[in-house]
This record gives structure tokens, sequence and C-alpha cells, in this order.
């Protein structure tokens, strides 16, 4: 029980682990690629900002009015302008431009013109450029700062430029919503392919349980057919030391007790070589057990061998087996070969059933023993072919099948 319900479980993960592998795949790489374009977005908004603010740092027009440390409003009614054109062309929130003492000369908010900045302006005035995230007057921005120097290269003031960080944040989101129809997309052809990869496996389970199946009824019938044989063959010596003893009486009695068969009271008589009489002899007691009669027209002077008997007890009892209550045999030897017919008055075969009844394991009764059925007519044929043979089926004049073979004679 443990076994078949860990046989399923893997199963089941053998069909669901290839979506499975997708959805992580598609999900972790849309993750890695978000990631990748957040850190890009903000390496790009550090370049724009460093680069406005250094190269506004060396514009001659405001490193001239810092020099001359003209009156702040004067100093705002040239700069205003620049600063404005440089936040929109330039794609940034904001441009500040501050004196030594960090007062502001520019800012795109008119009423913070003239106040201190709002964020510690200590390093960038000291002569160092500074590259951060920080909270001002109009919201958290990544800000780069750089100092204004003069011919000496003094520091007479700075530039700082910077942009929002939900500026950032709705550049991300617009990414993301271009990134996602391709990863809808991946993640549909994926699981298309992981359908078709899981279909494929469910087909190769389900042959691989149907051959799993087909060898255990084998094995059953193997098992079967030895323990037949083993008792077929302690039967058989024990009748070859009565019959070499001369005790023929004791040898029919101890058949008798050993067999279900019974002896019809009238037996036609028989022609052929003495494998051939008792063969059809066996069969014609078979098949009155059955309820059919079986008539004989045997044109052969030669010896057969077991290959011929198997091919003909095969046939007459599949006809007896199939519900005939007449049976027809001929055999007859030309140069060697051997053909022969069987026919019956059963209920025939229909036009499918000619095609896969030679099968192995096909079958038109059902199987009480449990140990396989379907064999008989998958020997005749491979007996035949073996001995350059042909068997043809078809309806009989009688009403039933009609089996039709030519063969090689006795080797």
């Amino acid at each position: 029980m443990e076994t078949s319900w860990r046989y399923r479980v893997a199963r089941l993960a053998l069909v669901v682990l290839p979506s499975v592998i997708v959805l992580v795949c598609v999900g972790a790489t849309t993750a890695v690629a978000m990631s990748v374009q957040r850190d890009s977005i903000r390496e790009t908004t550090a370049e724009r900002v460093s680069d406005v603010s250094s190269e506004l740092a060396e514009l001659d027009q405001i490193v001239q009015v810092l020099e001359s440390a003209a009156e702040r409003e004067q100093a705002t009614a040239e700069l205003q302008p620049i600063a404005s054109i440089v936040e929109r062309a330039a794609g940034v929130d904001y441009v500040v431009v501050m004196t030594t003492d960090s007062i502001r000369i520019t800012h795109p908010v008119p009423d913070e013109r003239g106040r201190p900045v709002s964020t510690d302006s200590g390093m960038v005035l000291s002569g160092e450029s500074v590259l951060e995230m920080d909270t001002g007057t109009i919201g958290r921005t990544l800000r780069a700062k750089h100092p204004v120097l003069d011919a000496e290269g003094n520091v007479i003031g700075a530039i700082s430029a910077g942009m929002l960080e939900s500026r950032m944040a709705d550049d991300v989101e617009t990414a993301l919503w271009q990134l996602l129809p391709w990863a809808a997309g991946a993640l549909a052809a994926g699981l298309v392919a992981s359908s078709a990869v899981a279909a494929a496996i469910r087909s190769r389970l389900r042959r691989h349980d149907a051959a799993a199946r087909e060898l255990e009824q084998v094995g059953r019938t193997a098992a079967a057919l030895r323990e037949q044989a083993h008792e077929f063959d302690t039967r058989l010596h024990v009748v070859r030391g009565l019959v070499a003893h001369g005790d023929t009486g004791e040898a029919v009695d101890y058949i008798d007790r050993s067999t279900s068969v019974s002896t019809p009271v009238q037996v036609e008589a028989s022609a052929g070589p003495p494998l051939l009489r008792a063969t059809i002899e066996a069969l014609r007691t078979e098949l009155s057990a059955a309820g059919a009669a079986l008539e004989t027209a045997i044109d052969v002077t030669g010896e057969v061998d077991d290959a011929v008997m198997l091919v003909l007890a095969n046939l007459c009892r599949n006809a007896g087996e199939a519900g005939a209550a007449r049976v027809r045999c001929e055999l007859h030897e030309r140069d060697g070969r051997i053909s022969g017919v069987v026919e019956d008055d059963g209920p025939g075969i229909g036009a499918l059933q000619r095609v896969r009844m030679f099968a192995r394991g096909y079958s038109s009764k059902p199987d009480i023993t449990g140990t396989g059925r379907g064999i008989g007519l998958d020997m005749v044929r491979r007996t035949v072919a073996a001995r350059r043979g042909t068997i043809e089926v078809s309806t009989s004049g009688l009403g039933g099948a009609r089996f039709a073979f030519e063969m090689e004679g006795s080797r």
C-alpha cells in the first residue's frame, strides 16, 4: 500500500514538475529583471544629476555671479532662468545654486530662494563632490552636489541637482508594465511546452503501466505453464513405464483417471500416420466433450511433426471454444508441403477481429483462469511463418470461420 502511494505521488510529481519549474523560472527571471531595471534607473539618475551639477559648476556665468558677490536678488534674477531651463532640459526636479554660507540663490519654489539649504552642505562647501539620497523641502531625492571654484581653486559656492525618489519609482513601475507582457508571453509559452512534456510523460507512464501489466500477465502464464509442464512430464514418465513393461491396460486406466476426457461411444476411423491419428482422436474426444462433432478428410502418408499438430490442434480447439457444433478438418500433403483447412458452423469472425486476432494477447473469450489468453493463434501464426507458410481467414461454407494454411512438412 505504501509503495503504491509513493508511486502515485511520484507520477503526480513528474506530471506537475514541468509547470512548477516554468513558474519558478519565469518568476525568478522577472524578479531579477526588475531588480536590474531598478538599479539601472538609479544609476542613470545618479549620472544625470552628477553631470548637471558638475557642468553647471563650471559654467562661466554662474562662476562670475558668485565671484561678484552680487546682491541675492540680483544673483537670483540672473541665475534662476538658467536653472529653470536646465531643470526642464535635463529632466531633473531641482537645481539649486548656493553661496558659501549655504543660502539658496535658485530654487524651483520661489519662497525657498534666499533661505538656507535644508540639508548638510558642509562637505560640498569644503570642496568635495557629494552623491546622496536625502529628504529636502520638495521630498526625498537622489541629489548630487558639486563645488563651484574660482580661478585660484577657492570654493565660492556650490550646485545641487536632484530628482525625486517618487519619479524613479514611477519609472520602475513603467518599466515593469513594459516587461509584464514579455513575462506573460514567456510564461504562456513555457506552460504550453510544459503541458506537452507532461502529456508525453503521462503517455509514457501509461505505456509503462500497460507493459508492466502485460509482463505480469506473461509471468503468471509462464508460471502456470511450468507447473503444467512439470505435471505433464511426470504423467508421461508413468505412462511410458507402464507401456514399456507391456501394461497397456493399466496405462489406459491411468490416463482415464488422470484426465477429464472421455472417449465417445462411436469413433470415426482415422487415416494417416500414428501421431496424426492419435492427435485427431484426441481432438475428436475433446470437441465431443464441448458438444461439437469433428469431421476429417486426411490425405497424408508421411510422418508429421509437432509443428503441424500444434497448428491443427489450436485451430480445432478454437472452433470448439467459439461454440461451433460442427468442425471440419482437411489435411493434405503435396511435394513435402502440408496444406490444411479448418472450418466450422460457429458465429464466424468479423473483419475487425481478423485484423487483430493473430496478435499476442488478443482473445474474444474471457480469461477465467487469470493466466492469460490470446496465446494459441499467435503460436499458430509464428509456427506457420517459421515453416515458410501462410494462413488466411475467411467465411466458411458452413456459416462460421474458415482457416486455410499451407506450410512445410516435417523437418
